[in-house]
């Protein structure tokens, strides 16, 4: 809404990174509504769908040539960088190429060219850090706080599309997994448009600049068991849920662990199974380190779309799960 107690938030040049991932597109999307005029640096073969309305330059975002052709490509100077930057599988030597050296190259251009805002796609599991890419992803945090600009950060909860991933198995009768009793985890999911139109608000609105914004979906928060009781309701029928022991994982982790010590694919693999054993066990929630626990009731809540009438959309066929490497199961 404008109008004189509302004004119109004044126009941006946008330089977007990561514009072809789910977010990203969702970013675009947004940021375009919002009048703003975006050019998007897309790597060279990919496919540009969802980027209506933006200018398109083909090229590298870690590459400083390439930067620093998008960030003249407008017909004006860039006002701000939006970085949607994460990498694909969270390994190790992919994590610091993308999360880390791609969004300081990206960074240094901008400065170098004057660019007065930056806003930082991150996760929220950063809070606890025990990966590769969450290292890479603090070591870039740690390197925007200090830049010469005004910066956001944006730490969001679980996208909708990682807790998709089992609706199709539930859908054909299959049973629901769930680590432990399913209820030890929990999370504010948040839709790919309410991220994005809250990564706009960031751009536009001053009083949010130069902090760290955690941000969830509507809540409460929930749990496995909370998505399976979901897609009951949905479906008109129980859903058997299948517990599976965490020491399982453990299990996995070590044996590939050992194996990594003379097999480089097997100590990738190690990673990963490390990543899907964190998020089968730690919230996607404010973590109080003082008290020791996730707070439901200190993640903050943005926008109005729910988890359940995502999953109702799935089963209707009007949309895909489009999870990529965010899928949990």
């Amino acid at each position: 809404m404008t109008g004189p107690d509302h004004p119109a938030p004044p126009f941006l040049r946008v330089l977007l990174l990561g514009g072809t991932g789910t977010i990203g597109r969702a970013t675009a999307r947004a940021l375009c509504a919002a009048g703003h005029e975006v050019t998007a640096l897309v790597r060279p073969g990919s496919e540009a769908r969802g980027l209506e309305g933006c200018r398109i330059v083909t090229g590298l975002a870690g590459a400083p040539g390439d930067l620093a052709r998008a960030l003249a490509a407008g017909d004006g100077p860039v006002s701000a960088v939006v970085s949607c930057l994460a990498s694909r599988t969270g390994a190790p030597e992919e994590a610091r190429a993308v999360d880390r050296d791609a969004n300081a190259a990206a960074l240094r251009a901008a400065v170098a060219a004057g660019v007065g805002r930056f806003v930082l796609l991150s996760a929220i599991c950063v809070q606890k850090p025990a990966l590769a890419f969450q290292g890479a992803k603090l070591e870039f945090e740690a390197e925007l706080r200090t830049a010469p600009l005004d910066w956001v950060i944006v730490r969001p909860t679980a996208f909708f599309k990682s807790l998709s991933g089992q609706v199709a198995r539930v859908r054909e009768g299959r049973s629901f997994l769930v680590f432990g009793d399913g209820r030890g985890t929990a999370c504010k999911p948040i839709s790919d448009a309410d991220l994005a139109r809250f990564l706009v608000q960031c751009l536009e609105d001053p009083s949010l600049w130069r902090k760290v914004l955690p941000v969830g979906g509507p809540g409460p928060a929930i749990t496995p068991r909370d998505q399976a009781a979901m897609l009951e309701r949905l479906l008109g029928r129980p859903v058997p849920v299948r517990q599976v022991p965490v020491r399982l994982m453990d299990g996995i982790v070590g044996l590939l662990s050992m194996l990594g010590r003379v097999s480089p694919r097997m100590a990738a693999k190690a990673e990963l199974a490390r990543i899907g054993r964190y998020y089968a066990t730690e919230s996607m929630l404010v973590w109080d380190r003082a008290a020791g626990r996730y707070d439901d009731g200190a993640t903050p809540e943005f926008g109005a779309d729910r988890l359940e009438a995502h999953y109702a959309a799935l089963l209707r066929g009007e949309v895909g799960d489009d999870r990529g490497a965010h899928a949990v199961f």
